[in-house]
């Protein structure tokens, strides 16, 4: 905005001699609004790169989280596995055996229980062998050595009024042979009564029976050549379902 001012002169001079400065006047609104406007178009720019950083970096960050949360309820499935822990521990071992039970009536072994390679759960590893049913050690050093017997037993004892009491011992023993001893050797053994009392009626109508379990585990110097077997009664007992009949050894 411009104006224009006349300044006064001499009035002695005569209007042919007066003198007319022109003076601009300039607006002091016009640059704060265009300062405004540049501040303005800064800050939404700066807004706009703030919110992209914020959906390119949460993205991998909730994808990395939903990884983390399935991998947790993986590792929490498997080790509700029974064997869990003994197959990491011997999957890190240099040599390693674990063999699944089994039991028929029908065949020729009535008299022990008959141990199985390579079926279900069962392998072996770093030398280990399975020879008539026995285990052997392939060198000298420490070995755990595990097992576990599972039982389902009946405890009627044909009484029709449910009284009296009946007893079933239940055994489970690990035997060693060593030829530096010269003769076998009980490495571990263990005794249940799975049946306390039939003053009650049996627990499983359906004749189940009940249910009982006996582990054996501990850590021994065994030689090279040394032979591993087991003793179990109550064979016609047992329960040999894949997972709760198992003898193994792994090397320490």
């Amino acid at each position: 905005m411009v104006a224009y001012t006349s300044t006064p002169s001499d009035v002695e001079m005569g209007l042919e001699e007066r003198t007319v400065v022109l003076v601009e006047k300039k607006s002091s609104t016009g640059w704060i609004w265009k300062v405004s406007v540049a501040l303005l178009l800064v800050a939404l720019c700066f807004g706009g790169v703030l919110l992209f950083a914020w959906y390119w970096n949460g993205q991998p960050e909730m994808t990395r989280s939903g990884q983390t949360e399935a991998l947790i309820e993986k590792n929490t499935a498997e080790k509700t596995d029974p064997h869990y822990t003994l197959r990491r521990i011997s999957s890190k071992a240099k040599a390693a055996i674990h063999l699944e039970g089994s039991y028929d009536d029908d065949e020729s072994l009535k008299d022990e229980l008959e141990w199985k390679n390579g079926q279900g759960q069962a392998f072996a590893q770093g030398g280990f062998r399975l020879v008539n049913n026995q285990i052997v050690i392939p060198q000298t050093g420490l070995y755990f050595v595990y097992s576990q017997a599972s039982f389902r037993v009946s405890c009627s004892d044909g009484d029709e009024e449910g009284t009296g009491k009946h007893l079933t011992p239940l055994s489970h023993r690990i035997w060693r042979y060593s030829d530096s001893i010269g003769s076998k050797a009980s490495l571990m053994s263990a005794v249940r009564s799975a049946c306390q009392s039939t003053a009650q009626e049996d627990s499983y109508g359906d004749g189940q029976g009940w249910y009982n379990t006996i582990y054996l585990g501990a850590v021994f110097q065994l030689n090279r050549g040394d032979k591993l077997w087991t003793e179990t009664n109550q064979l016609s007992q047992l329960e040999t379902d894949e997972g709760k009949t198992f003898f193994g050894v792994f090397a320490l």
